[in-house]
């Protein structure tokens, strides 16, 4: 087979074994990058990704498909209700809900910080065309008692293969932790830290990735090995960062508007139905008039899974309602 493709389209061994292995760097690189995710910005266009299922293998559980997928324990978990997490039955359907609707600020910051959804979002430009790209990420957020302070830090500087100095709260609960931890395996920062200009907060790594998409840190913000791996790398010091609270969000993609809704595990949201119309309310103003379906709008926030829920339609694309 091969000799015949060199004879048809004369190509020298050597050519052909080059081309199968830059085949095989490609193959290799779209394998690795399909996770975490990227979006290309597209104008008007606030929500990106799709939805897929797949089923459970052998010695799986949902946790193995969080980190194979980048989703948080909270993502995959609301999104499939009535697996077991920890023990799912070989064959099982789960759904992988990477669709978002991104959040907004009006502040301009580049990195997002939504603390009920777990997740962070970095807008950034491409290197080879300087489009909008947005980077998003599954992040462990501070436990009861500890949330990371809402509003607006810079990065103030970038550290790999950190040292942790315990914080006098941490020393509080654990009197025999040492007072400095070198790093490695029993560093809780992981192997890269970008820290923050005020309260002592950072994003970093965690030698726990288990506890991605959980109320788990003191304030600090986790990800993935891997995904703190390759936004250390991306994000300049001086990036402006803001960190909100928002379980209800609505965004917009041809003509649609979707509401996706998390829990509002604060309680700081008092009518979820007026502020998901409120987010409804800001399709409008992007898309122009729409027709909202307040059955849909009632059942997404009854289910609050994190999947984004079509719930509007502008005029001409109502036909497209499921």
């Amino acid at each position: 087979m091969a000799s015949i493709f060199l004879r048809r389209f004369n190509l020298r061994p050597s050519f052909l074994a080059r081309l199968f292995v830059l085949s095989v760097i490609i193959v290799f690189f779209y394998s690795v990058s399909g996770y975490p995710l990227d979006f290309r910005l597209i104008s008007h266009q606030t929500v990106y990704g799709g939805i897929k299922e797949v089923r459970i293998q052998d010695e799986e559980n949902l946790l193995d498909l969080a980190r194979k997928y980048d989703l948080g324990y909270n993502q995959i978990v609301a999104a499939n209700p009535t697996l077991d997490p920890w023990v799912p039955s070989r064959g099982d359907k789960v759904v992988i809900p990477s669709m978002y609707v991104l959040p907004t600020t009006g502040l301009g910051a580049q990195i997002i910080i939504n603390l009920a959804e777990m997740r962070l979002y970095y807008f950034h430009k491409d290197g080879k065309d300087r489009a909008g790209v947005v980077s998003t990420f599954p992040i462990g957020v501070g436990r009861s008692g500890y949330s990371t302070g809402l509003g607006v830090y810079t990065i103030y500087s970038k550290a790999k293969d950190p040292v942790w100095i315990p914080p006098p709260s941490v020393r509080k609960e654990e009197p025999d932790m040492p007072a400095r931890i070198p790093p490695g395996p029993g560093n809780p920062l992981g192997g890269f830290i970008l820290r923050f200009s005020r309260n002592a907060y950072g994003i970093h790594g965690t030698n726990r990735p288990w506890g991605v998409g959980r109320r788990v840190s003191h304030g600090c913000i986790r990800l993935y090995p891997e995904d703190i791996e390759r936004l250390y790398y991306l994000v300049p010091i001086g990036t402006l960062v803001e960190v909100i609270y928002k379980p209800i969000k609505a965004g917009n993609k041809d003509g649609v508007c979707f509401l996706q809704i998390y829990e509002d595990f604060e309680g700081r949201i008092k009518d979820p139905f007026s502020t998901a119309l409120m987010e409804i309310s800001r399709c409008q103003q992007s898309i122009g008039p729409i027709h909202v379906d307040l059955s849909r709008v009632k059942r997404a926030l009854r289910e609050h899974s994190g999947i984004p829920m079509a719930v509007a339609w502008k005029d001409g694309v109502k036909g497209s309602r499921p």
